[in-house]
């Protein structure tokens, strides 16, 4: 049933796409609006067979060599085995900033992508407990719908940006007295980033609480996934990412953006996460919770 919802999902959001760019295409000129159906048509398939590639392209994502960092190989390779899923291939993005994501279209089809700066700054089990995370997001199939939002942001984003440079010096045209003009100009300048905006949000926040939930019980380690996602806030607060776009903020496990102006600016108007403080206070239950029922009285909190 949840395969069917996010197949749904997805589809509707390749409708949407083809929709806004449709109308963006509109404000350009007449006869635009035809040929955006047509790149939209483009679009929408290579975001559905390609999207994990696109995304990986987008952040400058290399494989991670296996000398480099065997732990995350043989954690990857454990956990997916438990989840009865193909391990899939992992790939580091060379970034101060401590974060991870998982893209493709689903276990067969998926990629788990590591920045630089999370090897550094997780202990080896709190890494297996942001991989855990991640895998879950695999094995629940709701990589599909989050890679394909993503790759489309980035697509509309990036056409909004071409017709907007058109419109200025005089390309894609007026048709007579049609085009974009000064106000049309202005109006995709402002439609490109709320395009990506509203695009990340039409993924449910629900899919990171049900990613932790599922990710805690594969790895048996609530408390570590716990420990990391608060490291990992903590830090991206203050770390910039060199790689993270607003198009893709909503695949990573925490946001990408936190540091940035533009985050700050829009965590107040619009969030791709549910609160880390919320987040880990559910993990920390649902430890408490296991052990309660194990062994009859919760476990200490370990101290900080």
């Amino acid at each position: 049933m949840a395969t069917f919802s996010n197949w749904l999902k997805t589809f509707a959001l390749l409708a949407a796409l083809a929709g806004v760019l449709v109308g963006l295409g509109a404000l350009a000129g007449r006869g635009a609006a035809t040929v955006a159906l047509g790149v939209a048509i483009a679009m929408n398939l290579g975001a559905f067979l390609w999207s994990d590639r696109l995304i990986l392209a987008m952040h400058r994502a290399h494989p991670l060599p296996r000398e480099r960092a065997p732990a995350v190989y043989a954690a990857v390779e454990e956990l997916a085995a438990r989840a009865g899923i193909p391990a899939p291939p992992i790939y580091l993005i060379d970034d101060p900033q401590p974060n991870a994501f998982a893209t493709g279209r689903g276990p067969s089809h998926a990629a788990v992508a590591v920045t630089s700066g999370i090897l550094r700054v997780l202990s080896p089990r709190e890494l297996r407990g942001v991989l855990a995370h991640e895998l879950a997001h695999v094995r629940n199939r709701d990589v599909l719908i989050a890679s394909v939002a993503a790759a489309v942001a980035g697509a509309v984003t990036w056409l909004a940006h071409m017709i907007q440079w058109g419109a200025m010096f005089g390309f894609g045209g007026r048709d007579d007295d049609e085009g974009p003009g000064l106000i049309g100009t202005l109006a995709l300048a402002l439609l490109a980033p709320l395009a990506a905006t509203v695009i990340q949000l039409a993924i449910s926040r629900r899919r990171e609480f049900g990613a932790d939930a599922a990710g805690a019980r594969l790895s048996g380690d609530p408390i570590a996934l716990a420990a990391a996602l608060e490291k990992l806030d903590a830090v991206a607060s203050h770390v910039p990412s060199h790689t993270a776009e607003p198009a893709t903020a909503s695949l990573f496990i925490v946001s990408p953006l936190a540091a940035s102006r533009l985050g700050r600016t829009l965590a107040g108007l619009f969030s791709t996460h549910p609160s880390t403080a919320e987040r880990v206070a559910r993990l920390r239950e649902m430890a408490a919770t296991d052990d309660l029922a194990r062994h009859g009285s919760p476990s200490p909190r370990p101290q900080a």
